[in-house]
């Protein structure tokens, strides 16, 4: 029965577009819309994944973000943009240090190997390879790199 009801599950989802790298379960999903609300009023928020969980808890508690001041979070839209992003971002290599740029990002290098990156590499630059980055989908690429 269980088997049958992850099939009929799946063939459900299969007519989704996820765009992200992981579909978010429900529990997530406000702390995944916080997010892109904040984040999105500046730049294209980029997946938790390009980062480990420890630069996403500094960036979170610092209100000096990349130059500018920004208004901090608070509890709760805090705790739940929190539990979403310590949840979907990547562990750290114990040596390892804590990246803060893309540049910097061992995850964001594997994802884009051969890939000639702008220097300096720009959040905003991510739609010239993803046109869809501004509505958070990374899977959709520019037709030179399908």
């Amino acid at each position: 029965m269980g088997w049958l009801l992850a099939l009929a599950s799946n063939v459900q989802g299969a007519t989704n577009v996820v765009g992200t790298v992981d579909v978010v379960p429900a529990q997530f999903q406000l702390g995944q819309e916080l997010y892109l609300e904040n984040c999105s009023n500046c730049h294209i928020p980029i997946p938790p994944a390009v980062f480990p969980t420890q630069t996403w808890k500094n960036l979170l508690q610092d209100s000096q973000h990349y130059g500018a001041q920004l208004k901090p979070l608070v509890d709760p839209p805090r705790i739940l943009v929190w539990r979403y992003l310590s949840t979907f971002s990547r562990a750290q290599l114990r040596d390892e240090q804590t990246p803060y740029r893309l540049s910097d990002s061992r995850y964001f290098k594997a994802l884009h190997p051969k890939v000639q990156l702008p220097r300096p590499i720009q959040v905003g630059s991510c739609a010239s390879c993803h046109p869809s980055a501004t509505d958070f989908n990374f899977r959709s690429l520019s037709p030179e790199w399908k």
